[in-house]
């Protein structure tokens, strides 16, 4: 059995989030080209090829002198580029809040434009070492300088797309709107997943089980602290049946843990200590959350941007009521493909890994309460929430979730009638609160 939501999403997740890796691969693909170009330039040298004749012609000092000059030049707006890069970084980590750096450090825009221009700084600065005496006179590289400036062409127009790359993303409806579409992708990649170890059940039901945890199962303690980041049901299945074996997991990625805390519970118990040799193959944990398994950590970073944006010292608030727009967006778009498995099982039909899952409900509880609780008498952020709650209820049939939405609704007008100070605005915020509520009821 293989995890590919694990092995292809997640790992590809961590590569993607730095600042190092599409500017080695690009650095070593410019290398693999200068191989190629120097190739050519040494056949013509010894004669037996004729370079076509818009390759650029001159003596080896001044070869010498352009790829100086145009490597120096590169090096420079490398530092430049570095630069805006820290200043984006450090406004993200003000107004947005710190936990919107990972989304800027893995933007492919500004990984790819970084690698542009370290990888073409990397092909002058070889181009140059080539420069040479040699049998026949020096040996000067026309073909690697003619392609040399046109790298530098297109560093002109990657410094250009970088310039507007960076403006545009720096702002804040795009920003948000970046986070929804990530949470919905992520969404989609564990559903693609979802069908992995669960098949028809075999052995003793769910419930027995969960009663003989509690009875003699057998806890297995974290070994050091941090974040739960992902959960590797393939390789734990493996585990549990290797050892014949339950493994029931208290904890969803997304939660802390600290050094000498329950991680996982055993049964039988007799089976704990080789689970617990290799448990650690099956979990990552590290000093931050992640998207991979984290949905929550998604709707997290747009509410946080709405508490900043709502908070006295700052006061935004239609930054607020974007951040509704696009939660509202994310819960109707994941209402139908969002299905975690709390159940896996091995090939035979037998429950191994009983996982905790987070339900729709709790997702939005999360995202609904503490905007609430922040926009206390303010009755446009109240309203933008009422219909936010209308937007899912239209598009989702399940009656168990339209009563968590209705909650909300119902606690909205609560606090509507409560904090807002003057009476129209109580009478606009209610109106709404009662159109959501005779919708509610004609689909009833």
């Amino acid at each position: 059995m293989r995890g590919p939501y694990f092995e292809a999403d997640w790992r590809r997740e961590q590569l993607r989030t730095n600042l190092w890796l599409v500017p080695v691969l690009q650095t070593i693909a410019i290398t693999l080209l200068f191989g190629i170009t120097y190739a050519v330039d040494r056949v013509a040298y010894d004669g037996l090829f004729t370079l076509p004749s818009f390759v650029l012609n001159g003596s080896a000092d001044s070869a010498r002198v352009v790829l100086a000059t145009v490597a120096a030049a590169i090096i420079t707006v490398v530092g430049i580029v570095f630069s805006i890069t820290i200043v984006a970084l450090t406004l993200a980590s003000t107004q947005f809040g710190p936990r919107m750096l990972r989304n800027f450090v893995r933007d492919p825009g500004t990984q790819l434009s970084l690698g542009t221009f370290v990888a073409s700084f990397c092909y002058a600065m070889i181009a140059l070492v080539s420069v040479g005496g040699g049998p026949h006179g020096d040996f000067v590289p026309h073909l690697s300088i003619t392609v040399t400036f046109m790298l530098t062409l297109t560093d002109v127009a990657v410094l250009i797309f970088f310039f507007n790359h960076i403006a545009t993303m720096i702002q804040l409806p795009v920003m948000i709107a970046n986070i929804a579409t990530t949470i919905v992708d992520e969404v989609a990649a564990m559903d693609r997943a979802s069908s992995f170890g669960v098949g028809a059940a075999r052995g003793p039901s769910d419930e027995e089980l969960l009663a003989r945890f509690a009875e003699s199962g057998a806890p297995i303690r974290t070994p050091r602290s941090g974040y739960l980041q992902v959960i590797r049901h393939d390789v734990l299945v493996k585990i549990a049946t290797k050892a014949n074996a339950v493994v029931q997991l208290p904890h969803r990625p997304g939660h802390f843990m600290v050094a000498g805390q329950v991680i996982a519970w055993v049964w039988p118990p007799e089976a704990a200590a080789s689970v617990e040799e290799r448990l650690a193959l099956g979990h990552v944990a590290g000093a931050y959350r992640t998207l991979a398994q984290d949905i929550s950590f998604g709707l997290d970073q747009l509410v946080e941007i709405a508490l900043r944006a709502l908070s006295p010292a700052v006061n935004d608030t239609f930054t607020g009521m974007t951040c509704v727009d696009w939660i509202a967006d994310c819960l109707c778009r994941i209402s139908s493909t969002w299905h975690p498995q709390r159940i896996r099982r091995d090939a035979e039909g037998y429950t191994r890994v009983i996982a905790f899952q987070p339900d729709f409900e709790r997702l939005v509880e999360r995202t609904f309460d503490t905007i609430r609780q922040a926009a206390v008498g303010m009755p446009a952020i109240m309203i933008r929430q009422l219909d936010a709650v209308a937007k899912v209820i239209e598009q989702i049939p399940d009656r168990k979730i339209r009563t968590a939405l209705i909650r909300q609704a119902e606690a909205i007008q609560r606090s509507n009638l409560a904090t807002v100070p003057d009476a129209s605005d109580r009478a606009d915020v209610t109106e709404r609160f009662e159109a959501v509520m005779a919708m509610v009821a004609r689909a009833a």
